[in-house]
This record gives C-alpha cells, structure tokens and sequence, in this order.
C-alpha cells in the first residue's frame, strides 16, 4: 500500500470515530511523514564516515526474548551490523524493567559504541538512555515510548496492523459475530494496538467481544493453548465463538494449537506477526489461522541497525519512524511450503526496505566481506 493512502485509511479510521485520541492521530500522521523526510534527506556522499569505518561494538538491550519473532528480529540486526564490520551483544532481560535499566547500565559502562533497545518502558529507561546520549552513544529504540531528543524510535506501525487484521476479520464475518480477543498490558505496541481494537467496536457494534485475556510469560504459547481450551469450554457450539484476534504471534499460536485439538474448524484465528514457524502453522490444511498483519521482524532489525549507523556517522535522523505493515492472508499462499525469504514473490514489496539506507553503506559492506 502506498503511503500516502496507508495515511488517507487511518485518517479516515480516526474521523469516523474509530479512534478518538487525537495524539495517537498525530502521532500516527508525524510517523507518515518521516518516511518521506527520510527519503527527502538521504545524503548523496558515497565516502565512507570516519566513524563508523572501525568495527563498531553495539549493545541490543532487548526487554525479552521469545519466540521466533525475536530470534529472527537478532538475526536481522546482527546480519546487518556484521555485514558492516560490527558486533553485537545482546542483553536479553527476561521481561524484567529492572533488568532491562541494569543491563543498559552495562552496556553504557562497557563503553560500547551505540545502543540498539528493543521494548521496555520509557519509566525504566530514561535515566539511562539520557547517560548514554551524555557518553555521545547513539541510541535506536524499537517498539518503545521513548521520547528524547536524539534518539529514533521506530515502530511497525501498530495501529495500521492492528486494523489490517482486524478488518479482514470483520469483512469475513460480514460485520456479525462473537469473537475473543488475546491481548496483554504493559507493552507500548500492545497499548497502541488497545487504541485500534476499542476503534474497532464502534466502526462493527455489530460484532461482540466476550473474553478478552492474555499472558507474557516464557510459555506464553502454550499458557495461550491452555487459556483458549478453557475459552472453548464455554462456547462448545458452533456460532457461539466465531473469530479469535490474537495481537501477537505467540498468542495465535496458541490459539490456533487449541482449536486443532478440540477439532473446531468453525472458529478462525486473526492475528498480528509472522515468522518461519507461524507460516508453517498458516498453511497447515485446514489450518483456522486466516490472516495476519506484520513486517518482516528481520527487516525490523536490519533497518534499527542502520538508523544506528546514521546517527554514529553524525547524519540526522527521524525521532520516529513507522515501517510499512502488510497484510498476509492464508489463501495468497502457495500449496508448497514458503518461508519468509520467499515470502515477497506472493506479497508485493515485502522485505525490500532500503529505509535508513546511506549511499555510503553499500560500500562499506563491500569493504567489509
């Protein structure tokens, strides 16, 4: 989807009442348009940057680390920060706040030469991040609600993914249905895409939630598989639950576990993520996984790793900056199996960001093979 029409939908999502928090409006609409500050601003030199021709070490202090989003979201930033000569170090914090701040202390201490922060609280982070930025480390957030100056946050843009997938569901029910929702506090993609879900009731009033729950936890699939048999307990007829939107990988996982089980292939599953394992799920026959709504978590960390290599050569770079979201439905894929590599032959522009990319990086990855 074009990005001047991925802005026209959601305001027109917003106006309707589908959202009623003009700061997420405006936030949503400053996210646009730093995409095309970002394109607009590209700097045209193609000589390496002093700072960054040494191998740069680099800190990913990430909140937790859990299922195959994050190990291929790693994969994408080490890939990424390898092919430019560097290193990285993660900090994996076990979903612990507390953690997470020691583990950025650490970091700042070991004298690294920039920051990479996945998740976690502006509350818990703040000091630290501002002692990174007095070191001159250079700081990229990902799905965070920092809001410093000198420091990039990006984002996958959940509002647009929250309604992606839960618009499809609602054009499959055709506006009626019962349906759970599997959704946890205290993340900030997960309050964003809260924001879209309550926008949701008022564009279908016509479609009814009755259950919503959900867990964060090292099992979180299977505590999700066990939760949602509980659910099924209580709507063991046909038409009595008709959709589950999962606003997480491991949520839909386990969700989609638990339908196989009880054998109901009258309640489909909606969901946000996608990964190696969740496709395998996807294409199963008679699979009750629908549709998603994701970005490449690779290229989530191929573009962060770059952000963080613009700001160590000194180039400006966007305070916010959302990815495009696409939307992957069951019946777009082939009968054979595909993985996300092969993914962009079915989904148009899928994986091929050149966003945060300087003339003078594809040079210094070829200096560094």
């Amino acid at each position: 989807m074009k990005k001047w029409t991925k802005a026209v939908l959601l305001t027109s999502v917003l106006a309707l009442g589908a959202c009623t928090n003009e700061q997420n409006a405006a936030t949503v609409q400053k996210q646009t348009a730093t995409k095309q500050e970002q394109k607009e601003t590209v700097p045209t030199n193609t000589e390496i940057p002093v700072k960054v021709q040494k191998p740069l070490k680099i800190a990913l202090i990430m909140q937790m680390s859990i299922g195959t989003f994050s190990s291929q979201y790693i994969e994408g930033v080490k890939k990424q920060v390898e092919a430019f000569g560097g290193t990285v170090q993660v900090y994996n914090s076990d979903n612990d706040l507390a953690k997470m701040a020691a583990n950025l202390d650490t970091a700042i201490n070991a004298k690294v030469d920039g920051i990479l922060i996945d998740h976690g609280r502006s509350e818990a982070l703040k000091n630290g991040v501002e002692k990174a930025l007095a070191a001159n480390i250079p700081v990229v957030a990902f799905d965070n609600d920092l809001r410093l100056p000198g420091v990039t946050v990006i984002d996958q843009d959940d509002y647009s993914l929250a309604w992606k997938s839960l618009k499809t569901l609602a054009e499959d029910l055709n506006g009626t249905g019962e349906i759970a929702v599997l959704w946890v506090g205290g993340f900030a993609p997960m309050e964003r895409r809260s924001t879209m879900i309550d926008a949701f009731y008022k564009r279908y009033p016509n479609i009814k939630e009755v259950a919503r729950f959900g867990t964060a936890s090292n099992n979180t699939a299977l505590d999700t598989q066990t939760q949602v048999e509980a659910l099924l307990k209580k709507y063991p007829k046909k038409g009595d639950l008709d959709a589950i939107f999962a606003t997480w990988d491991e949520f839909a996982k386990g969700a989609v576990k638990a339908l196989e089980q009880a054998g109901r292939t009258d309640i489909k599953v909606y969901g946000i993520d996608l990964s190696n394992e969740d496709l395998q799920l996807i294409q199963k026959e008679n699979s009750p996984w629908t549709a998603t709504a994701a970005t490449d978590p690779a290229e989530v960390g191929k573009i962060q790793a770059r952000f963080l290599y613009q700001k160590a050569a000194g180039e400006d770079t966007p305070e916010v900056y959302s990815l495009e979201p696409y939307l992957v439905k069951k019946n777009q894929l082939p009968a054979e199996g595909v993985t996300m590599d092969g993914l962009e032959k079915h989904i148009p522009g899928w994986g091929a960001s050149q966003a945060a990319y300087s003339p003078w990086m594809s040079k210094l990855e070829k200096e560094k093979q």
